[in-house]
């Protein structure tokens, strides 16, 4: 062994060659945390002192590649200021540069994920060769950041400007076949291959077959581009980008800036450019919102696997009662994913309605090159549709989706808890209704949960699991076992009406329905909100999610906190509802609908509905964006304090993350915990106060004026 860490070896093979390793030392993954950058170093100064070295092949012991920077040190780095994360990036930069300076021939083996910062190794390897299984991609504008290893410079000369900019301003990972084609991958193999294919392209380098000096020359040197030739590929670029992503999510801009800047420079000046911008961004909110999210997803997946372990029993096969749209998304769902699961319903129109959601989605699925269609009748064959009980004694889990109505829910329960084996566990897909008062029609109320999914539920990514006062740990480690096997995110909350994300939703629809009271426009407030970052306003919302859905949702929530969520007024979703208009589903609520082109909802204003508000509101006024801003967020930021301070919820990064994945909470800003911390817990308070006025919604809890001066993410 030439060189042995914890982290990185190297070992001499045959004729010259040595062997750079990654396989982290209990680790289930390699990524460039601090000891492997140190490591990774100290091996390039092993294989430098190496006499008789002729070339290099690097490697990885683990199934992936290298995975990326190690995010877990990015705050204190980041904290420290913009010299603090130059420096912090100047150390594996002097890595990839002595590695593409070696005297030697460097081949790396791509073997699965080669993300970001492990990717940045790879491009500054002479040859790329791959496994057919590898993916590779620079994700970093997902975090508010660019690439800070290289990225920026060596793809834009390896592969071109467009290639570039469209990998790193996207973020997403690239099958080992699409870089291949991009010229970012040299040799693509089947994984049993690789080693001998990464070996045979450093032998042709050694007897020089395959000229690795001419491409350093073209990776360290300047871009092969004119002036005019420039201008047109970075101006478009930055047009098209910054277009798509916005002005609340600077970095894919920054990058191709960065880029552009350095188009005429040489490695190191090219680097120095990239470092600034990659500092200047670590230091904007946008950084800290989207690092922190990150972290965040880590963290709750970690813990759903926990309660996965402590799962006594797979769920082979599984039911949903209630067909429709919502009971054919969850059939969808969990088949796709592998578990066979029954779809039934009481009538023959459910069922045909259900299957046609699942087909539908499967189809897109075909067209969009995801699966084959083989792969879709395979899917197909695993919801079992029925009109009957038969076979439920064999299920392990049920999830019950029929109507939003307490009687029929408890009448649908008790039914089916007669029909399953003593071990199922029967799961209600209740939006608002308490799981405590559900289960009293069941006598084994230990077996019972909440599972709520959100609509669509292939597109939205949260599911609440919601623990009852009977509710066994067993019940809730199943139930998460299984939306994780259907590739969801599940975060387990206490009972309470609303749960958690409606419990915070409505308070926040509730500040709506007094601004229209008091003369805000509906349609003014959509577009400031939607402004701030929320995928649309409360006003198309409510018409996408139902008004008849919201205005029994709010009649539950009045019930449960009189206090808080009482109505003394007439708001403008009785209106709706009284009229007939519940939005998208019969094509009239706050706007009209049309179908488009594409066979898809229009919303269209229509003034019939502001002649249905005028009675109920005060005189049309003018509101300031910022009084907007506070009189929806307020409501919201004070009843989720509420939920952590009684235990609904058992963090502040589960709360924030249940925002973002079932309500669409804008990332950048990092969830309701991250943005009060933003704008500072103080000033959120002097807000509250300066709208008591509107009632105990805009009061602070006792929790956030304890915290006077200090922050939810300590």
């Amino acid at each position: 062994m030439v060189y042995q860490g914890k982290s990185v070896s190297v070992r001499q093979l045959e004729a010259g060659i040595a062997e750079l390793c990654f396989d982290a030392e209990g680790e289930s993954v390699n990524k460039f945390d601090l000891r492997t950058v140190q490591e990774l170093s100290d091996a390039i100064s092993a294989l430098e002192q190496m006499s008789d070295l002729k070339g290099v092949i690097a490697t990885s012991g683990k199934g992936v590649f290298i995975v990326g920077a190690d995010i877990t040190e990015f705050g204190s780095v980041f904290g420290a200021g913009e010299d603090a994360v130059i420096g912090h990036l100047s150390k594996n930069n002097e890595n990839n540069n002595r590695l593409e300076d070696l005297a030697v021939p460097v081949v790396v083996a791509i073997n699965g994920f080669a993300l970001g910062g492990g990717l940045e190794f790879c491009l500054a390897c002479d040859y790329r060769v791959a496994s057919l299984a590898a993916k590779v991609g620079l994700p970093e504008t997902k975090l508010g950041l660019i690439p800070g290893w290289g990225g920026t410079v060596r793809l834009p000369r390896i592969a071109g400007v467009d290639t570039a900019a469209e990998w790193i301003a996207s973020g997403k990972d690239q099958r080992a076949d699409a870089a291949l084609k991009a010229g970012v991958i040299d040799a693509v193999v089947a994984p049993e291959q690789l080693r001998d294919c990464a070996l045979h392209t450093v032998k042709q380098c050694i007897e020089g077959s395959l000229d690795y000096k001419r491409r350093r020359l073209q990776k360290t040197g300047p871009m092969p581009l004119n002036d005019t030739e420039s201008l047109m590929a970075f101006e478009t670029a930055k047009s098209f980008i910054g277009a798509q992503a916005g002005k609340n999510y600077p970095a894919p801009v920054a990058a191709i800036k960065a880029m552009q800047a350095s188009a005429k420079a040489g490695r190191q000046e090219a680097l120095a450019a990239e470092a600034r911008a990659f500092a200047k961004l670590a230091q904007g909110p946008e950084a800290a919102a989207l690092v922190g999210l990150f972290l965040s997803d880590q963290l709750i997946g970690k813990k759903a696997k926990s309660w996965e372990k402590k799962a006594d029993k797979k769920i082979a096969r599984a039911a949903v009662l209630g067909a429709g749209i919502m009971g054919g998304g969850i059939a969808y769902q969990s088949a796709l994913k592998g578990t066979p699961i029954k779809m039934k319903d009481i009538a023959q129109a459910g069922i045909d309605l259900g299957l046609s959601e699942a087909s539908k989605l499967l189809t897109k699925g075909v067209e969009r090159g995801r699966m084959t269609p083989a792969e879709m009748a395979q899917v197909l064959t695993r919801i079992e549709p029925c009109l009957s009980y038969d076979g439920f004694d064999q299920v392990d889990m049920v999830v019950e989706a029929v109507v939003e109505n307490p009687k029929v829910k408890h009448a649908v329960l008790a039914d089916v808890e007669s029909r399953v084996g003593e071990g199922a566990v029967l799961a209600s897909n209740t939006s608002t209704i308490s799981i405590t008062h559900l289960a009293k029609a069941l006598t084994r109320p230990e077996n019972f949960c909440g599972m709520h999914f959100f609509n669509p539920v292939h597109a939205m990514p949260l599911v609440e699991v919601i623990r009852g006062e009977k509710t066994s740990d067993t019940a809730i480690a199943r139930t998460v076992a299984y939306a994780n096997a259907m590739g969801k995110k599940a975060i387990v909350v206490k009972d309470c009406p609303g749960f958690l994300v409606n419990r915070v939703l409505f308070p926040y629809f509730a500040g709506f329905s007094m601004l229209l009271r008091d003369g805000a426009d509906f349609q003014q407030v959509d577009k400031v909100m939607q402004a701030w970052g929320w995928p649309m306003g409360p006003a198309y919302l409510l018409d996408v999610v139902g008004i008849d859905t919201a205005a029994h949702c709010e009649t539950v929530m009045a019930e449960g906190f009189p206090d808080r969520m009482g109505k003394h007024f007439k708001a403008c979703t009785d209106v709706m509802f009284e009229a007939e208009r519940y939005g998208q589903k019969n094509g009239k609520g706050f706007y009209r609908y049309e179908t488009d082109k594409k066979g898809k909802p229009a919303k269209v204003v229509d003034e019939q509905a502001y002649a249905l508000l005028a009675p109920h509101c005060a005189e049309r006024r003018e509101f300031s964006d910022e009084e907007i801003i506070a009189r929806m967020m307020i409501p919201m930021v004070t009843e989720m304090a509420r939920c952590l301070e009684e235990g609904i919820v058992d963090s502040v990064a589960e709360a924030d993350m249940a925002l973002i994945y079932g309500l669409g909470f804008p990332p950048f800003r990092g969830g309701v915990f991250r943005w009060v911390d933003s704008v500072g817990i103080d000033k959120i308070i002097e807000m509250a106060k300066s709208h008591a006025d509107l009632g105990a919604l805009y009061t602070p809890t006792a929790g956030m004026q304890a915290l006077s001066g200090k922050k939810y993410y300590a």
